[in-house]
């Protein structure tokens, strides 16, 4: 569980970096793909220092995928959220609401409460087609991307921060399906496309898309769905008698991550300033 939250804290100070870096880099070419884009962002020092944290993060998170389960780093994984809220408030000088502050405090007793609930992660491989049907998801991602370009603003916002979810989300089930270096097992690759193309889609919504509609997006897709394919085909339980309160953990965890969903992308420094001072930060044409 400390892996857990060590990658949630590193994930979520990387976001601010990321974010910075991400909004001042010149345009992309519109498309959900844009390879050029991720390219210009990572020669910022912000961005780069970002994946390092991100390097580390994905570490300690592969070390929490083999002793807990799915659904519980999942959740771990939405609190970065809080992290970055909490980060942004003491960096760049942000104000927080009271219902973000209890969002952040339902958060920590989200997770807290599916501490006490969790059991080991499950023993089962899961079907033989499932490194498969992973791998078919992350090139269905990058497919994803590359079809939304041309939607308006906000639904191109949901579809890319769903779409980098999923792409999360395969990384966390192709972890559990991973014993070793074996270049036959697809979900060695299945790991590799679904991280690239989650960092590619979120890049792309981050960039130019709404953060409020394209995080939601993005903790939905990256909780919801490994958590069920790891209950269903991995074996992962909960201690006896305490699956009704993993689920309510996992809920409330979730819902307070949603709540603090604008916080996937933390303000640029003049929004920063202008929320300080307390008058109202410039319009922004990406939002």
């Amino acid at each position: 569980m400390l892996c857990a939250l060590g990658s949630a804290l590193c994930f979520g100070t990387a976001s601010v970096l990321q974010a910075l870096a991400a909004r001042a880099t010149a345009p992309g070419s519109g498309s959900g793909v844009d390879v050029a884009l991720l390219w210009r962002a990572v020669r910022q020092w912000r961005y780069a220092a970002g994946l390092a944290l991100d390097g580390l993060g994905f570490v300690l998170q592969v070390v929490a995928l083999r002793t807990l389960p799915i659904y519980t780093v999942g959740a771990a994984l939405a609190s970065s959220l809080a992290v970055t809220a909490v980060v942004a408030s003491r960096l760049l000088a942000v104000r927080l609401s009271r219902v973000e502050w209890t969002a952040v405090a339902v958060v920590c007793g989200g997770l807290a409460t599916l501490a006490l609930a969790s059991g080991r992660e499950g023993d089962e491989g899961g079907p033989p087609a499932l490194g498969w049907a992973m791998l078919g998801t992350a090139c269905a991602v990058l497919a994803l991307g590359a079809a939304v370009g041309r939607l308006p603003d906000r639904s191109r916002a949901l579809a890319l921060g769903l779409g980098s979810g999923f792409g999360f989300g395969v990384v966390e089930v192709s972890v559990r399906l991973i014993d070793g270096v074996d270049f036959a097992n697809p979900a060695l690759y299945a790991l590799l496309v679904g991280g690239g193309a989650g960092f590619l889609l979120l890049t792309s919504a981050l960039q130019r898309g709404s953060v409020t509609t394209a995080t939601a997006g993005m903790v939905v897709g990256e909780t919801v769905g490994p958590a069920l394919v790891g209950v269903v085909w991995l074996g992962d339980r909960t201690r006896e008698g305490l699956g009704w309160l993993a689920v309510l953990g996992f809920t409330v965890a979730v819902a307070g991550a949603l709540a603090l969903a604008r916080f996937g992308e933390a303000p640029a420094p003049a929004e920063a300033g202008a929320e300080a001072a307390g008058q109202a930060p410039p319009p922004d044409p990406a939002a």
